[in-house]
């Protein structure tokens, strides 16, 4: 019977029974034991870096995707320092310069980012420092207002990356046509509701006291941003699986190794997005309290 495996098409794994098979193996050739040697050695060696091979790895995109994160963290220490320096008994007031320049800036890079035809390294590299003058402005502004509130955002934030992950790595969790349309329609939604509430706010049309405009009002004495950041979550979280699916489909495909930093460069906009909509959710809820 012949064998599905193409491995045993050798003379030696074959029936002599079988038509066209030889009925008595011959050995091979000797083999020159120095080539011998470098076939040995080729296997024995470790598996060639994503330097080595110029293509994108799973490895080389978590190093650098750390490499952004160290850069933002940096930067984050800087716009906290920058945010409460001004703040004294004559001035309470935190300075929202880091805030609005790391966010404006941010913000514009990211759509160079994305539609740029290439990828373009410094880019990433200015994306990560500015976001990390907005993360640090934004979380010494609710530390000062509510404190302890940074740890719970960055515990929650690094507990949802963390399952989802897990889950991703599992196979348990997996991005899918109809799960990522809905995903998008859910994203449009928000956006839209995002840009009205910032131009309700800005144009004074809500009533005072509402400190997160429409996300202030309540529904059955529960506030709408709390409802709409536990779908955001979701939607993050959803949005992190479709970049480690991403990330491994360039591996597969033998993607250049530049593209290692797009990978990076898509996680840490998801990561930020989460950190901030946790942190804002947290508020809501301390707030009401």
């Amino acid at each position: 019977m012949a064998l599905n495996n193409p491995a045993f098409s050798n003379p030696a794994f074959q029936d002599p029974r079988a038509g066209g098979a030889q009925t008595r193996y011959s050995p091979p050739p000797a083999v020159d034991p120095a080539a011998d040697a470098s076939i040995e050695g080729a296997y024995a060696a470790p598996a060639a870096s994503a330097a080595q091979t110029g293509r994108m790895t799973v490895e080389d995109t978590v190093f650098k995707t750390l490499a952004l994160f160290g850069i933002l963290v940096a930067t984050a220490v800087v716009g906290w320092i920058w945010t409460m320096s001004g703040v004294s008994v004559a001035n309470p007031n935190p300075s929202v310069a880091p805030m609005l320049i790391g966010g404006l800036g941010g913000f514009v890079l990211a759509m160079v980012a994305i539609f740029k035809k290439k990828p373009s390294v410094p880019v990433f590299i200015a994306y990560a420092a500015f976001e990390g003058l907005f993360i640090g402005g934004i979380s010494s502004f609710f530390e000062f207002m509510m404190p302890g509130i940074v740890v719970q955002a960055t515990l929650a934030t690094l507990s949802v990356v963390g399952v989802t992950l897990a889950l991703f790595a599992s196979g348990k969790i997996r991005a899918s046509k109809r799960a990522t349309k809905i995903f998008m329609i859910a994203m449009v939604g928000y956006l839209v509701f995002s840009l009205l509430n910032v131009g309700l706010m800005l144009f004074g049309v809500l009533p005072e006291g509402m400190a997160f405009g429409l996300r202030s009002a309540t529904i059955a004495g529960i506030p709408i941003g709390l409802i709409l950041g536990v779908l955001v979550v979701i939607m993050a979280a959803y949005s992190l699986v479709l970049d480690f699916d991403q990330i491994q489909r360039g591996v597969r495909n033998g993607a250049p190794r530049v593209y290692a930093w797009v990978g990076a460069f898509g996680i840490m906009v998801t990561v930020v997005w989460l950190y901030v909509e946790i942190l804002r959710m947290i508020a809501i809820i301390r707030g009401n309290n």
